[in-house]
């Protein structure tokens, strides 16, 4: 592969009207390709991600009893709250859902949100003036990264020829999530000897995933043309990096890829004291109304290309994986 694993799309051209199509063919042509792309000038300006980066960091540097006053319920169904260090698990289902793999214990923590109508999932949010700000920035942000789902989504419509507004129709209870994530310092011997991982390798069973990455690396991608082998996807300022999630190939008839990755040990940095740095990263999972069937879409199948996959729930298939993280 190039000097970056995956390629790199300029969304202006997009967002402005002035060359949408072009746009959207270089996004479907980078999922087909790589499963993953790099997003620049996506719609959230540099000094907005940066607070949203600076205001994380405050949460997570909170005392543990502190943090655990917004915990995650034990049941993974309600994907709300923080998660200590250890308490997700990886699990990766085969396509019938019959078969998974467990990977170690994942050594990160988290707090997720979504949108406030969501009673489905409802927030679980700090108590007022324990982090001023924090919810309704986290909020904020939440939409923010709506409207770029939004606009991803109507370029992925065009890219496949139909009409701009067609996925945003699976996609109209902003059923998505918002998650932070911290990596601690750690042992990177616990690392090599795969007694701990920072994120096993996994797909996304959501539509589409877009994840803001701070300034230390570790994500890796496996490389499409070698099947087993991972490559970085290091940190490029001002960007997103975008995968195609499981429901995205389903959808596709897997023209799309949904790539396999994982964070490891960032390349290129040298243990302190055997200690691995902080890393942190703000993922944002795009996920279609639980109502929803996903079903291969117009133009992906014919009698000499048929369907792959029979038509699956929204709600059973995206409860199954939630309720195996934890």
């Amino acid at each position: 592969m190039s000097s970056h694993p995956i390629p790199i799309v300029d969304f202006t051209p997009f967002l402005d009207g002035s060359a949408k199509q072009q746009a959207a063919d270089q996004l479907l042509g980078s999922f087909r390709s790589a499963g993953f792309v790099y997003l620049t000038n996506f719609g959230i300006p540099e000094g907005e991600v940066s607070e949203m980066f600076d205001l994380l960091k405050r949460f997570f540097a909170l005392p543990h009893e502190t943090k655990m006053l917004a915990p995650h319920p034990d049941s993974g169904i309600h994907h709300r709250g923080y998660s200590y260090p250890c308490q997700e698990k990886e699990i990766q289902y085969s396509d019938s859902g019959d078969e998974f793999t467990i990977a170690p214990p994942s050594m990160k923590e988290s707090f997720e949100c979504g949108s406030e109508h969501n009673d489905f999932m409802p927030n679980i949010w700090l108590p007022e003036g324990v982090l001023p700000g924090f919810n309704e920035a986290c909020l904020t942000f939440f939409w923010k990264s709506h409207k770029v789902e939004q606009n991803i989504l109507r370029a992925l419509a065009l890219g496949f020829g139909l009409e701009e507004e067609w996925f945003l129709r699976y996609h109209e209870t902003a059923n998505s999530q918002l998650r932070l994530h911290h990596y601690p310092s750690i042992s990177s011997e616990l690392l090599e000897t795969n007694k701990l991982t920072r994120i096993s390798a996994h797909t996304d069973f959501d539509t589409l995933t877009f994840l803001f990455q701070g300034e230390i690396g570790g994500l890796e991608i496996e490389d499409p043309n070698e099947p087993g082998k991972y490559v970085p996807v290091p940190p490029i300022p001002n960007s997103i990096v975008l995968n195609a999630g499981d429901f995205l190939r389903r959808w596709s008839n897997d023209t799309i890829r949904s790539t396999m990755h994982r964070v490891v040990a960032p390349p290129g940095v040298v243990a302190k004291d055997g200690l691995l740095p902080s890393r942190y990263s703000m993922p944002y999972f795009c996920a279609p109304d639980m109502s929803m069937i996903i079903d291969a879409i117009p133009g992906t199948w014919s009698a000499d290309q048929p369907k792959k996959h029979e038509p699956v729930s929204v709600k059973e298939y995206a409860m199954k994986r939630f309720a195996a993280n934890y």
